[in-house]
C-alpha cells in the first residue's frame, strides 16, 4: 500500500496555531514585557470567561486535569477507608487521583454504547461495598468518555442514597451539553483539562475546576494555592501548588474566542464519518437529548490491529484508547477483581479505535481515512 501524499495527523495543532497566531502572538509578548507570568491577570479573565461560556457559578483554575480531581478529592477530605468509584475504561488520571488522597478506587463497567459508566453496575457496586463494611462508599467519578457526557440524573439517584459526592471527569467534554445544560454545571463538581489535544487545549499542561457552591469553591481554591486561607500567610488545609500559567491563560482565551466554531466543524466532520462508516464499523451514537464534544473519534471494529496498520502505513494519525483497562495495570490490579471482571471494558479494549477528529480536516481528508478503514475491513472479511 503507497503512502499517502500529505499526512493526515489524529489532531492538526499547526493549523489551529495558523488562526489565532495573529492576535495571540502580540498578546504572548505583552505579558512576556509585564512579567506577570504566574497568575497575571489574564488567569482571572479566563476563569470568568469560562464560568460565562459554561454557566458554573465558579471557576478555579489549576496546572493539569488531574490536579483538578485531586483538589476536589482533597477539599472534601476524601482519604484512607474511603471507596470512589470510577470507571475502569478511561485514561489512568482519573484512579490515579483517587488513590494519590489515600482513597481506594472501585472500577465500575461501562455501557458498551456511550463507554460511559454503568449506571446499573455502579448502583450495585455501591450497595456491595456499604454491605461489606470495609471502606465507605464516598464518591463517585464519572467521566464523559470521548467527550460525551454521562448519565448524570442515573448517577446522582445512587449517590443520594449513599450520600456520596459526585465529581464530573469532565476532561475530554467542555463544549458538551446534555438536556440543553453545558458540561461544567451537570454536575455538582466538575474537572476538565486543557492538555493541548483537548478541544479547548492550551500550549502545555492547565486545567480548571466548576463548582456549584461558594464555599467549595474557596475550599478549592485554597487548597490549589498551598493550602492558604484568605491571609495567604496561614496554611489552613494541606494543599499542593497547582497554579496555571499566565501564558497558558491568554492561550485559552485565544482559542475560547473560536471555540465554539472549531466545534461547529467537529461535528461537521463526525456527519462524514457517519455517512461514510456506519455500514463497516460501529460508529459512536450520541443521545437526542445530548452534544459531544467529539475530541475522540472511536469506532469498533472486530479487525482493529489490521486497520490500524492500514492507517499508519497511508500516515493517517489513528490511535487506540484504551489498549489496557485501569483494572488491569500492575499498580491498580490490587484494587480490581482481574480479567473478566468487567466484560464490556475488556471487550471495547479490544475493538476500539480512534480516527483523526479536529476542526482542520477537510471532506477530501475525511474520504481519504474512510476509504483506507473501509478497504482494510473489508479485506479482512473477505473469504480465505
Amino acid at each position: 500500500m503507497t503512502s499517502s501524499p500529505v499526512a493526515i495527523p489524529l489532531i492538526d495543532l499547526k493549523a489551529q496555531y495558523s488562526v489565532i497566531k495573529p492576535v495571540l502572538d502580540q498578546q504572548v509578548l505583552n505579558a512576556l514585557s509585564a512579567a506577570r507570568y504566574v497568575l497575571g491577570p489574564q488567569v482571572a479573565e479566563l476563569e470568568e470567561a469560562l464560568a460565562a461560556y459554561t454557566g458554573a457559578p465558579h471557576v478555579v483554575s489549576c496546572a493539569s486535569g488531574t490536579d483538578a480531581l485531586k483538589i476536589s478529592l482533597l477539599a472534601a477530605g476524601v482519604g484512607p477507608g474511603d471507596a470512589v468509584f470510577v470507571p475502569s475504561f478511561t485514561f489512568v488520571a482519573t484512579a490515579e487521583a483517587v488513590a494519590s488522597v489515600g482513597a481506594s478506587p472501585v472500577f465500575v463497567d461501562v455501557d458498551e454504547t456511550t463507554f460511559n459508566i454503568d449506571p446499573g453496575h455502579l448502583e450495585m457496586l455501591a450497595s456491595q461495598v456499604a454491605s461489606a463494611g470495609r471502606l465507605r462508599p464516598r464518591a463517585v467519578i464519572p467521566v464523559d468518555m470521548f467527550g460525551l457526557p454521562a448519565d448524570y440524573g442515573a448517577i446522582e439517584k445512587t449517590a443520594g442514597v449513599h450520600e456520596m459526592l459526585v465529581i464530573a471527569d469532565a476532561t475530554q467534554s467542555f463544549g458538551a451539553s446534555a438536556g440543553g445544560t453545558r458540561v461544567g454545571t451537570l454536575a455538582p463538581v466538575s474537572a476538565t483539562s486543557f492538555y493541548p489535544s483537548k478541544p479547548l487545549g492550551c500550549f502545555g499542561d492547565g486545567g480548571c475546576l466548576f463548582i456549584r457552591d461558594r464555599e467549595q469553591a474557596t475550599v478549592m481554591r485554597q487548597v490549589a494555592r498551598h493550602g492558604f486561607g484568605a491571609d495567604g500567610h496561614s496554611a489552613i488545609h494541606v494543599g499542593l501548588n497547582s497554579r496555571l500559567d499566565t501564558l497558558q491563560a491568554i492561550v485559552l482565551l485565544a482559542k475560547l474566542r473560536i471555540f465554539d466554531d472549531e466545534l461547529a466543524a467537529r461535528r461537521r466532520v463526525v456527519s462524514w464519518y457517519e455517512e461514510r462508516l456506519a455500514d463497516v464499523v460501529t460508529t459512536p451514537r450520541c443521545p437526542a437529548d445530548c452534544t459531544s464534544a467529539w475530541a475522540i473519534y472511536t469506532v469498533l471494529t472486530e479487525n482493529r490491529d489490521q486497520v490500524l496498520a492500514a492507517l499508519t502505513d497511508r500516515q493517517i494519525g489513528s490511535a487506540v484508547y484504551y489498549r489496557v483497562p485501569i483494572h488491569l495495570q500492575p499498580a491498580y490490579a490490587d484494587f480490581g477483581n482481574g480479567p473478566g471482571s468487567l466484560p464490556v471494558t475488556e471487550a471495547l479494549c479490544r475493538k476500539t479505535l480512534a480516527l483523526p477528529v479536529h476542526p482542520y480536516l477537510t471532506e477530501k481528508m475525511v474520504d481519504c481515512v474512510t476509504q483506507v478503514v473501509r478497504g482494510a475491513v473489508q479485506e479482512r472479511s473477505w473469504p480465505g
